[in-house]
Order: structure tokens, then C-alpha cells, then sequence
């Protein structure tokens, strides 16, 4: 059971519709921040006592930036939205941040991504396709409901992706077989939760359910990829719903039929990302496309894919064939 202080910042996300994902981790992160000074409230600190966790998060535990980074937005959410402390009294000025080396992207070839598929099967290998297809994140791929994917304009709109965006990318021909097979799993599963008598319906971000009630029970509303099973939602009430599949049992398919490949590249999901904007590039697809397919705000993200094309191996002619 937690306390009234951090319910009190659960509810405060809640009711600004925050994921579940960003309410666990900020949850996580302030909790360890407050842990980190022996359970002093986080009103009765300052921001020297921020610097010195971020310091230690950097120089003791070693982590990420991007994990530096979190925690510090979940620390500023607290003070700043639920503490209501003004920003001027927040100003850290310079801290010691974490460095990693800078990595290229892992990119796959073609041979190496159909060796992939071919250890993949059922919902797993349409998600990875998808993932390929039409450069979805992991989570973004597993969020999609039927609705978002139109087969006569071959487009994919993804919803509240990476900070809350939303746009349309393309759809492969080569999906349109896969989707129409797992349509109509996923119709069953509707007819399924249909005839339940304990049926709360699909979840909705953004109380949609207040304002269209009839939505939840729509089938375009339906995941595209449901779970097997239907479970308990803690945030509504306790309604019994149709969650999607979680994106860790799609990690791990695809890490699975990675090592049954034998590919020594260290490849995740989203490699598969990676591997679509680089050979679209290839193809001779212009940069600020990639960029709207991949939903970057900033062109400089999707630059990273060009210094992969530069350092090809056809980039540079090697003296040692002139001997």
C-alpha cells in the first residue's frame, strides 16, 4: 500500500492521462529519490539535494543519459506540477550529467531480416513485419487498434506515440495478408468479449469513453493485437478489459528467433526501425520524408541514418586492392 504522498502523484497523472508506463516510471524515480535521502519529504529539500541524486545517479550507479534524463523529468514533474514549486526556484545550473559513448544505430540487412522472420510466427511475425514495414516502435505497434490501419490508402496512423505525437506512416503490401488474418482473430475475441456478461469494453485514453460511451464495444476500437486473455484494469474502476500484447513477450519472440539465427549483431525490435529508415534511404528516399514516417520533430534524429549510409563499406575505396 502506498502512501497518501505518492497516491496523491499517482491520481495528480492520472487525471492529466498519463500512461500507464510514465506513471510507473516516475512513480519509480521518485520514490528512489526520496529513499536516496532517507525518506525526507521532498518539500523539506532543495535543489542541491536534486544535484546531488542526479550526481550520484551519473557517478555511482553509472547509468544512461537517457535514464539521467528521466529521472530528472520525473523530479521536475514533482516539484513543479504537484508541489507547484516555481521554476526559477528550480534552476540546477551546471551538474555533472552521465556520458555514454555515442553508438550507430544497429541496422540489419535484408538477408539478416528475413533469417529473423523466418524464426517468427502468428501475431509475433505480423508486429515484427509492422515494426519493418512501416517504422513502429515497439509500444506503438502493440497499441494499434483496428481502426488505424487503412488497406485502401495503405497507411498505418499511430496515435499518442513518443511524446504524445501522433502521424500517419506507410503501409506494406506485403502486411496486407498477415492483418487480415489477425482481423479476424481479433474478431473473434471481440465476439468472445461481446457475449461476456463482465465486459467493461476496450480501454480509451483521455475519458474518450465519457464523451463517445459507445466506443469501448466498437470493433474499430478493438486492439489489433489483444491479449489472450482478459484482465482487471486497476485504473477503471476494476473493469474487466481486453488489454493488447505486452510489448515484453514481443521482445523476447524476436530476441528468441535472433540468437536462432545466429546473427551476431546485437539486434532488438527496434533494429527493426533502424533497419527501415536506413534502407529507405538507400532507395533514394529524401530525408525530410524518413523524418514524418519516423515521427522525429527534429530532422538532426533522423540524420543518425546517414552517417550509417556514409560508413558503408562503398563509402571509401580501400588501398588494399591497388597492390
Amino acid at each position: 500500500m502506498s502512501s497518501p504522498f505518492i497516491q496523491s502523484i499517482r491520481d495528480h497523472l492520472r487525471a492529466r492521462h498519463y500512461s500507464k508506463r510514465t506513471e510507473k516510471t516516475y512513480i519509480y524515480w521518485i520514490l528512489n529519490y526520496i529513499r536516496f535521502h532517507n525518506r525526507v519529504h521532498p518539500n523539506n529539500l532543495t535543489t542541491d539535494h536534486i544535484i546531488q541524486y542526479l550526481e550520484y545517479l551519473a557517478l555511482k550507479q553509472k547509468v544512461t543519459p537517457s535514464t539521467q534524463k528521466t529521472a530528472l523529468n520525473a523530479l521536475m514533474y514533482l516539484y513543479k506540477r504537484v508541489l507547484g514549486w516555481d521554476a526559477s526556484a528550480l534552476e540546477l545550473g551546471d551538474f555533472h550529467r552521465a556520458k555514454t559513448p555515442s553508438k550507430l544505430p544497429i541496422v540489419l540487412s535484408k538477408a539478416e531480416i528475413r533469417l529473423i522472420f523466418s524464426y517468427l510466427q502468428g501475431e509475433y511475425l505480423t508486429c515484427a513485419k509492422m515494426m519493418y514495414g512501416s517504422g513502429l516502435r515497439v509500444m506503438e505497434v502493440c497499441r494499434l487498434r483496428v481502426k488505424d490501419v487503412d488497406f485502401e490508402r495503405l497507411t498505418v496512423t499511430v496515435n499518442d506515440g513518443k511524446g504524445r505525437k501522433n502521424r500517419v506512416t506507410t503501409l506494406s503490401e506485403a502486411c496486407l495478408a498477415d492483418l487480415h488474418r489477425q482481423l479476424e482473430l481479433c474478431h473473434v475475441y471481440y465476439q468472445e468479449d461481446k457475449n461476456s456478461n463482465h465486459w467493461g469494453g476496450v480501454y480509451l485514453p483521455y475519458a474518450l469513453s465519457k464523451k463517445y460511451p459507445n466506443a469501448p464495444f466498437e470493433f474499430g476500437w478493438q486492439y489489433l493485437f489483444p491479449a489472450k486473455e482478459r484482465s482487471i484494469d486497476k485504473r477503471e474502476n476494476n473493469a474487466i478489459r481486453r488489454h493488447h500484447i505486452h510489448d515484453r513477450s514481443l521482445q523476447r519472440a524476436f530476441k528468441r528467433a535472433v540468437n536462432l539465427s545466429q546473427i551476431s549483431k546485437p539486434a532488438s525490435c527496434h533494429s527493426l526501425r533502424h533497419s527501415f529508415a536506413t534502407h529507405l534511404l538507400e532507395r533514394g528516399a529524401d530525408i525530410r520524408t524518413v523524418q514524418e514516417q519516423l515521427g522525429h520533430s527534429d530532422v538532426r534524429t533522423t540524420e543518425i541514418y546517414t552517417h550509417v549510409l556514409n560508413r558503408g563499406g562503398h563509402a571509401v575505396i580501400s588501398p588494399l586492392g591497388d597492390l
